[in-house]
């Protein structure tokens, strides 16, 4: 299988399970929405929805395809995406870290870009 296919793969498997769990309440009026445009290679997790009066609109996962590489562009979950990359075959130097400053990325473990 080609690399950008197994990657859009990885990162719908990934995205597909951490939907299913869902971080919101049951039974509250606030959805999760998994956005996969294979075309761009935007992928992102939404909630979205009411919870009482308070509207809700929060991207808590955003991971893209760049250059044949996976960024990971936000992750507001206690989960490590790049370790559950790893786990599921991607190459550590084929994970980029971009919620981290450039200058950070060398120390991170994982790629620069």
């Amino acid at each position: 299988m080609e690399k950008l296919e197994k990657y859009r793969q990885v990162i719908r498997q990934l995205l597909t399970k951490i939907a299913a769990v869902g971080y919101s309440e049951p039974n509250s009026d606030v959805e999760c929405q998994f956005i996969c445009d294979t075309q761009n290679d935007h992928y992102q997790l939404l909630d979205i929805g009411w919870e009482g009066f308070n509207r809700i609109y929060n991207c808590f996962i955003h991971i893209d395809i760049k250059d044949g590489k996976i960024w990971i562009q936000q992750n507001m979950t206690e989960d490590d995406l790049a370790d559950e990359l790893v786990k599921m075959g991607v190459e550590k130097e084929d994970i980029i870290l971009g919620l981290h400053a450039p200058y950070k990325r060398p120390y991170t473990g994982y790629g620069v870009a």
